[in-house]
Order: C-alpha cells, then sequence, then structure tokens
C-alpha cells in the first residue's frame, strides 16, 4: 500500500504519512468538551538540525576577526579598535532588530523569518569579500567589510531568539531543556570555528572567501524549519507566540490575572535578576573572545595558539553542555535554579584566576582555565534560557530580552577594555591586565545576585497538569502510549476495553486483505 493510510478507530484518527504520525479527537468527550491529545513528530530533529547549522554560521559573526586582527592591521591598513568593531557592529545591530524579531515570527512564521536571515546572510558573506578587493581604497574596503557585518548582525537574532520558542513548539517535557541545549550551544560552537578557522587561512583575504562559502552553503538549511506541529507537544506548545510587548505589559504588573503570561512580583524580580547576570556572563564570554588575541599575544602567544585558547573555551563547554542537558531534563527537572546557584562560583573563580594566569610560559594552565570557563558557562545557558521561558511564558520576548543584554553587555566590554589596554612602555607593551582585573570584578559581583533567585518553574507545573489531565504523556510513532493515567479503576477498564475493541478491529482488517477467513474464540 502506499500513500497516505487511515484506520478510524474510536474516537481517533490515525494518518501515517511517510514515518511521521499525527493523532487527533474525532468526537467530543464525555463532558462536552474536546479531549485533549498531545504529539511528537520525528520531523521536529530535521528543524533543530537546520537551526543548528544556522547558529553555527551566525556563531562566526561575532568573533572571525578577534583572532586575526594584528593580520588585518598588516594586510589592509586598518587600526586595531577599527577591527574591533567589525565585531561591535554586529552587536549594535542586534539590539534594534532582536526588538522586532518576536513580531516578525508572528507575522511570518518561525520558517518565514528564517528565509529572510538565510537571504541576509548569503549577501553579507559576499560583500565582506568584495571589500578584500586590492583596487579599493583602505576607507571603501572598511565600508564594505561594516556593511558586510550589519547585514550579518542583522540576520542573527532571527535564528538565536527563536531557540526556545522552537523547542517549546515541538519538544515535549523530556526533550525540551535538551532541545534548547543543542540549538543554543551551536551559537557558542560556530564562535569556536570563528576562533580557529581564521588563523589556519593562509590571508585574511582569504579567510573571508571561507566565511563567504560557509553561508552560502548553510543558508538552504531555512528550508527545513518548520513553523509548528499539526498537534502540540504540551500545553505550552499549543500557545501562540506572545509579543515583546506582551512580556513588558506582564513586567510592568499590567496583565490581568487570569492570561498564561501573567507575572507576580517575584517572578519579575527573578527575570530581571536573570537578564542582567546572564547579559554580564555571556557578555563577559563574548568580549574575550573578541579580544583574544589581544589577551595573549603580548605574553609571547601566536595567533593559533590565541585562537585555541577560545576554541577550547567553548569546545568543552559544548562536551559539559551535551553531558549535563538530559540530566536537567531527566533528574534537575524541578532545579534549574538551584544548579545556577551551584556553578556560578565555579564561572566567578576562574574569571578571578586569569588575571594571573595570562603569563609568558603557563600554555597548559590557561587552556585549562578555558576549559573550566567553558564548561560551567555552557552548562549555564540552556538552564537559563529555559529558566526564563518559565518564569515568563513567553518564549519569544524573554529569548529576546536575554539575548539582547548579552550583546549590550558585550559591546560596552569590549570598548571599556579596549580603553584599559596598556601602554606601549607597559611590560609587556599593550597588554590587557587591567581589562581581565574589570571582568573579573565584574563577574564577581553579579554572581551574587543569583542567590536572590527563588525560580519558580510555572510553564513546567502548568504542562505537568494538563498532561496529567488529559490522561496521558505526549506520544511518538516510535513509542506509542495509548496508556490512560487516570486513577478511575472502572475508566481505565473502560479505556482496555476500547484499545482491545481497536485492536480486534485492525486484525480483522488485516485477515480480510490477505483473504484469509479469521476465527474469534
Amino acid at each position: 500500500m502506499q500513500g497516505c493510510y487511515r484506520w478510524r478507530l474510536t474516537c481517533l484518527t490515525l494518518e501515517l504519512v511517510g514515518n511521521d504520525i499525527e493523532e487527533r479527537p474525532l468526537s467530543p468527550s464525555p463532558d462536552g468538551g474536546s479531549s485533549t491529545t498531545y504529539r511528537l513528530y520525528k520531523r521536529r530533529w530535521i528543524g533543530l538540525c537546520a537551526l543548528v547549522l544556522l547558529n553555527i554560521a551566525s556563531g562566526m559573526v561575532l568573533v572571525w576577526f578577534g583572532p586575526i586582527a594584528n593580520d588585518m592591521v598588516r594586510d589592509f591598513g586598518f587600526t586595531l579598535s577599527e577591527v574591533n568593531w567589525l565585531g561591535n557592529v554586529a552587536n549594535v545591530v542586534y539590539l534594534p532588530f532582536s526588538i522586532i524579531v518576536p513580531s516578525l515570527y508572528g507575522r511570518l512564521g518561525i520558517r518565514g523569518a528564517c528565509y529572510i536571515g538565510a537571504i541576509l546572510f548569503v549577501v553579507s558573506g559576499w560583500v565582506r569579500y568584495a571589500g578584500t578587493k586590492d583596487s579599493l581604497s583602505e576607507g571603501a574596503s572598511y565600508t564594505l567589510m561594516v556593511v558586510g557585518q550589519v547585514l550579518a548582525g542583522t540576520a542573527v537574532p532571527i535564528f538565536q531568539i527563536v531557540i526556545p520558542s522552537y523547542s517549546q513548539k515541538w519538544f515535549d517535557l523530556k526533550g525540551r531543556t535538551t532541545a534548547t541545549m543543542i540549538m543554543g550551544i551551536s551559537n557558542p560552537v560556530g564562535n569556536a570555528l570563528g576562533q580557529l578557522i581564521p588563523p589556519l587561512v593562509p590571508t585574511p583575504k582569504d579567510s573571508l572567501l571561507v566565511m563567504a562559502i560557509i553561508f552560502t552553503a548553510v543558508a538552504p538549511a531555512a528550508f527545513f524549519v518548520g513553523n509548528a506541529p499539526p498537534t502540540p507537544p504540551t500545553f505550552a506548545g499549543s500557545q501562540k507566540h506572545p509579543s515583546l510587548g506582551s512580556l513588558l505589559r506582564a513586567m510592568a504588573g499590567q496583565t490581568p490575572r487570569d492570561e498564561y503570561t501573567y507575572m507576580s512580583m517575584r517572578q519579575r524580580i527573578d527575570f530581571a535578576i536573570i537578564t542582567v547576570t546572564f547579559g554580564v556572563l555571556v557578555g563577559v564570554i563574548n568580549a574575550f573572545t573578541i579580544l583574544s588575541a589581544q589577551h595573549f599575544e603580548p605574553y609571547g602567544y601566536s595567533d593559533t595558539v590565541s585562537g585555541l585558547m577560545g576554541a577550547i573555551l567553548l569546545l568543552v563547554g559544548l562536551i559539559a553542555a551535551a553531558i549535563t542537558s538530559p540530566i536537567y531534563d531527566r533528574v534537575l527537572t524541578h532545579h534549574l535554579a538551584l544548579s545556577c546557584k551551584v556553578l556560578c562560583p565555579v564561572l566567578g573563580a576562574c574569571w578571578i584566576a586569569l588575571i594571573w594566569e595570562i603569563k609568558p610560559h603557563n600554555t597548559a594552565v590557561c587552556f585549562v582555565l578555558m576549559g573550566l570557563i567553558g564548561g560551567t558557562g555552557l552548562t549555564l545557558l540552556p538552564a537559563v534560557i529555559e529558566l526564563a521561558v518559565e518564569l515568563t511564558r513567553n518564549a519569544d520576548g524573554s529569548s529576546a530580552m536575554l539575548w539582547s543584554s548579552t550583546n549590550l553587555f558585550g559591546l560596552v566590554f569590549v570598548l571599556v577594555e579596549n580603553a584599559l589596554r596598556a601602554g606601549p612602555d607597559a611590560s609587556p607593551p599593550l597588554n590587557m591586565r587591567r581589562a581581565r582585573i574589570f571582568q573579573a570584578a565584574l563577574v564577581a559581583a553579579v554572581i551574587t545576585f543569583v542567590y536572590l533567585v527563588e525560580g519558580k518553574q510555572t510553564r513546567r507545573e502548568r504542562d505537568e497538569e494538563r498532561c496529567a489531565a488529559a490522561g496521558s504523556l505526549p506520544r511518538t510513532p516510535d513509542r506509542p502510549n495509548t496508556e490512560v493515567r487516570d486513577a478511575d479503576p472502572e475508566k481505565r477498564a473502560g479505556e482496555a476495553e476500547k484499545r482491545g475493541a481497536a485492536d480486534e478491529a485492525a486484525a480483522d482488517m488485516e485477515d480480510r486483505k490477505r483473504g484469509e477467513p479469521r476465527t474469534i474464540v
């Protein structure tokens, strides 16, 4: 048999299209309402992989010029500050566009917004490369590179802010944090690749060609991102995209208590603390990766080693997050805030130690510290993003606020650390020790506020209540779950009888197809 197969059994229709199965109620429940069914679809992983690729590419935008800053100065005649602004400009553009992105999802859907981002990526890559033409003046070359960075910076929030929303729309309670982790750390993976690739390419001009090719190759992934499944995996997944304005009204206490996005005073305080802390911690990492060569090269480290330092920070974090996110989904399900309180002091201690440990002939210790910062920082990343959505019940708005804060703080930190760079007469010349003191002091200050967060996970509580009321957990084609979890034995017996009748009808249908009479004992 080919095409779409349909079985009409009791109150459900099962439609099989390839390996993706949709289940939906056909008749109302006895109380007169429509029975609730939650489902998972295999194709959710295709969209997740597509967003991973797009976020890896977007992660390269910010840090690409950091490891080759001195080479850019030598080949194109730019100053170090001008090279740093090639990264900063992406942060500047991110801020206004992050406000627009939640509305873009509401109007065009996730897929439509991703189409726009993919086009911007392709154009930005080749505009940047056009700026490397030898016949151009220094000013014209720099202008084209800035324009390319502006276009790419416009696309970055489209792919980054959607992460918790896509997890909520397509994944259930046992996979939501893992999905957020996979997509969330893809941007830092892009940061790591942006640290590794440029020093390995012979010249800055060739590195920008490589970047353009990568962006062009990744852009078609936008076609594989889905808007929402036909049947949601949870109650939260059935909600429409709330706007950023909805979050701002909730933060101002203007949302009625009976609305899904209502926030108590405690939740508003928690979200404000999380936004500032997340912005500072991630902003410090972003600033450090942008300025990585300028931190290490005054002490005799090469461009390649400087790039590897930033890459180790992010790649160790990738491994740590991959290990811990399933633990969050299965074990620490209700303890996101507690895990943040445990890990934050480790992160602060590492930044403090870095003040003294960046010195000549200390490569091993620096690699260890970079690995610890990455491991703790990126373990916290998906937990904090999910906790913010738990507090606000507004995936798009909370994600926009969190990532905007990281870009704002990252921009400020790069400017401040540039100003804190030592002069040419210092020992060693142009060192960034004062910048590292600034980073460590700031991190140590903000993590103390984490202990004021209560972190009540309201969204998860509501989803669990709805799943219990529906009588079942979300189902997948590989793991059908028709058990009705109800305390009433008579109701369970009735459901078992219905399942038996359904199985009998299906078996009878198969016998008739084969032309064999069926004996019922």
